[in-house]
């Protein structure tokens, strides 16, 4: 398959270049193995379960050593909240209230989400601005049956000349309700950083925007920033950046040709978040919280949401602590066989390297990584990637953050596997990005370039074949040095449809 003299301006005007182009064609035309997963982690089989005392003990030990650092919390937050709405974009779609009333649509099918949404209408965050539209919008509105009322209230939830919530990022839908104020995902991102992340009363987040969606969030920032300051006395820092374009794949057909726009353009998609890596690479801090933009909860779990981060940064400076002094130590060439006896059995009990070599150079190339304490909490059935243990394709075997996608679901023993697993990620991560000299790592060199997968999506209602980048926490990390802590369920608070915030986290006193 041949690029035109056309295509190949179009895809270097993009940033691409021809040798990135053809790399991802032979990955569509060779295909991505599946990961093959041994065992899913557990506690004392990867993942550690930390006790009270020592909770305590390394929340201070992060506490003591924060003020020199430079902590930043990086939020991906590109995606739209579309998803979110989806069984209401399909009622707007098939109801007509002038044909039906609501109780014959609802007895007609499977609306057990719509039904909820329906029932519950007066504990959403965002009712009071979506009466207020309607007011403008359909001054008529209180004489219209049951059935009128609740399509004209999504419809005035979704649709642009409404509150256009279809076209918002996730991270600016009103979430919570308190007294006298409404709070997005944005603003309690914010809040309760200050209550983990902030040096001297400040605090310092990056956000990966879509560029469509800046605009509004630099005017929610000037909108929340007295408030959120004054209840936490901490200035906010925010930095943002987006996706690079450079990053997105080539989509294909069904039958690997290019796919082509109307305009006989090859389309060209955004390759997940696995393309953030770059942004990441560029944040210059010592410690990062990496945290999705959805899962955040009201004021009152805060700070046992806190806790437990300190748990996890406190966990990652102690084993950095370790790792900087067995570095020291071999850059000195002062190393004995004892010593290196050491720091095997550390690297098999904090770091999940079972297969550590006995020479000082190997070892010291294996300490010296990127390093990250991912907290994991209990299976609840969520879908979701989770920690296992996989064998690689040199034979060794490493503990990974494995999504489902990843692993064939036609091998009945991987998926038995799958099944049994006790953990899944919740995307709580906390990094230190520099080595034991203050130098940033390069983090592109610490990725798995066949950790990526291949899926089917569609474009004008035609199917496709897309190319995504290794996962962000997955491939993209996967030659860090990692390390699995159990987190509460309290901890996780994403909200995958609007119901999810009819879940107490996300509604004040409930």
């Amino acid at each position: 398959m041949s690029l035109s003299k056309k295509d190949i301006e179009q895809l270097k005007g993009h940033g691409l270049t021809i040798e990135k182009i053809y790399h991802q064609l032979k990955t569509f035309s060779d295909g991505i193995p599946f990961v093959d997963v041994l065992n899913a982690a557990s506690i004392n089989n990867g993942i550690e379960s930390i006790s009270i005392d020592d909770q305590k003990k390394l929340i201070e030990f992060y506490d003591s050593r924060k003020n020199n650092l430079v902590i930043i919390k990086f939020v991906p937050a590109s995606g739209a909240a579309t998803r979110m709405f989806q069984f209401l974009f399909n009622f707007l779609e098939d109801y007509n209230p002038n044909e039906t009333t609501l109780n014959s649509y609802l007895k007609k099918g499977e609306y057990q989400l719509l039904e909820t949404f329906i029932n519950s209408i007066k504990d959403f965050a965002f009712l009071n601005a979506v009466r207020k539209k309607i007011r403008e919008l359909y001054p008529d509105f209180k004489h219209g049956t049951k059935g009128t009322r609740i399509y004209l209230l999504v419809k005035t939830m979704l649709e642009e000349k409404g509150l256009n919530f279809s076209n918002l990022p996730k991270g600016l839908i009103p979430y919570h309700k308190y007294n006298k104020y409404v709070t997005t995902a944005f603003e309690e991102h914010l809040y309760e950083t200050a209550y983990y992340g902030s040096i001297n009363n400040n605090a310092y987040l990056h956000f990966t925007f879509s560029k469509k969606h800046v605009d509004f969030f630099k005017k929610e920032f000037q909108a929340v920033k007295n408030r959120v300051s004054k209840k936490t006395k901490t200035e906010f820092h925010i930095s943002y950046s987006f996706q690079k374009q450079e990053t997105d794949t080539i989509a294909l057909k069904n039958d690997n040709t290019f796919f082509r726009n109307s305009n006989g353009e090859c389309l060209l998609r955004p390759s997940g978040h696995g393309a953030l890596i770059e942004n990441l690479n560029e944040v210059d801090a010592d410690i990062v919280f990496i945290k999705n933009i959805d899962n955040v909860a009201v004021e009152e779990y805060v700070e046992e949401i806190a806790h437990y981060k300190k748990v996890l940064a406190g966990k990652l400076l102690w084993i950095q602590k370790k790792i900087f002094t067995y570095l020291r130590l071999i850059d000195k060439e002062s190393i004995s066989l004892e010593m290196i006896n050491e720091i095997k059995s550390f690297l098999w009990n904090e770091l999940n390297i079972k297969e550590a070599p006995n020479d000082a150079e190997s070892i010291f190339n294996i300490l010296n990584k990127p390093l990250r304490v991912c907290g994991v909490v209990k299976n609840t059935g969520a879908p979701g990637g989770g920690p296992f243990w996989i064998n690689n394709q040199d034979d060794t075997t490493s503990l990974q953050i494995v999504e489902i996608a990843q692993i064939n679901p036609d091998d009945k023993r991987q998926q038995i596997i799958v099944s049994e697993a006790t953990h899944f990620n919740p995307v709580d991560l906390v990094c230190a990005l520099r080595d034991y000299k203050g130098n940033k790592f390069d983090l592109s060199k610490y990725v798995d370039p066949n950790a990526g997968i291949i899926t089917q999506k569609s474009q004008d209602g035609k199917p496709l074949k897309a190319l995504e980048l290794p996962g962000l926490w997955n491939g993209a990390m996967a030659a860090w040095n990692s390390a699995f802590v159990e987190v509460p369920l309290a901890t996780f608070n994403p909200v995958k449809t609007i119901n999810d915030l009819l879940h107490n986290e996300h509604r004040p006193n409930a």
